[in-house]
């Protein structure tokens, strides 16, 4: 077999099938997400926590602890995020494509600085060993969480963040045998860059129209 498939699915050969359903399951509401995102349409966030519960079930399962914490901030955000999305004033968004604040970047800082150190706790609370490949998780889920919070907010710098991440989520994932949620972030890097420039240019549109 090509040594690349060999490489995302030697992680499957000892696997539940049960396990790998869930991860279909979520590989595909979760793609489904990024995209009903890039499109701004309230979807992201009933097929992006689906993904995300069923995630950290199998993050804990498999003892990631720091990716199963950014799961369980995301399925919170997400609950955020839904409400947020939702508000309309004369039936429009009241929530509308913007860029952050100076005040928004200090926020978002320090989510990400809190983010990864309550990651590091809990590996440390629960007794396990920390790994090299786990300070890295630990890392992007700040930067996960981080871009989160903006995504509820509609800033369009969450798509930078999601970007940064998702691209050094891709090996990490593979590393861990996680092949098919390797190949979703595969996936949300590209939808994440068209993403970007969609929001850029609807936000180009509104401030000249404004």
């Amino acid at each position: 077999m090509n040594p690349i498939f060999d490489f995302f699915l030697d992680g499957y050969r000892d696997k539940e099938t049960y396990v790998i359903v869930f991860e279909a399951i979520v590989l595909v509401t979760g793609i489904l997400s990024v995209w009903y995102a890039k499109k701004e349409n309230i979807l992201v966030y009933p097929t992006g926590l689906i993904a995300t519960v069923i995630t950290v079930y199998l993050f804990f399962k498999d003892g990631l602890l720091g990716d199963m914490m950014m799961n369980f901030y995301w399925s919170a955000m997400s609950i955020y995020g839904w409400w947020n999305w939702s508000r309309k004033r004369d039936n429009e968004p009241v929530v509308q494509i913007s860029r952050t604040s100076t005040r928004e970047k200090g926020i978002g800082l320090g989510l990400f600085l809190a983010t990864m150190l309550i990651n590091f706790g809990v590996y440390k609370v629960f007794g396990n060993e920390i790994e090299p490949s786990n300070y890295i998780d630990i890392f992007t889920s700040g930067m996960f969480f981080t871009a989160m919070w903006y995504m509820a907010l509609k800033k369009i710098e969450n798509w930078t963040l999601w970007i940064i991440a998702d691209i050094i989520t891709i090996p990490l994932y593979a590393y861990r045998g996680w092949g098919m949620l390797s190949f979703q972030y595969v996936i949300f890097t590209i939808i994440a860059v068209q993403a970007y420039f969609a929001w850029r240019k609807s936000l180009n549109k509104s401030l000249q129209t404004s």
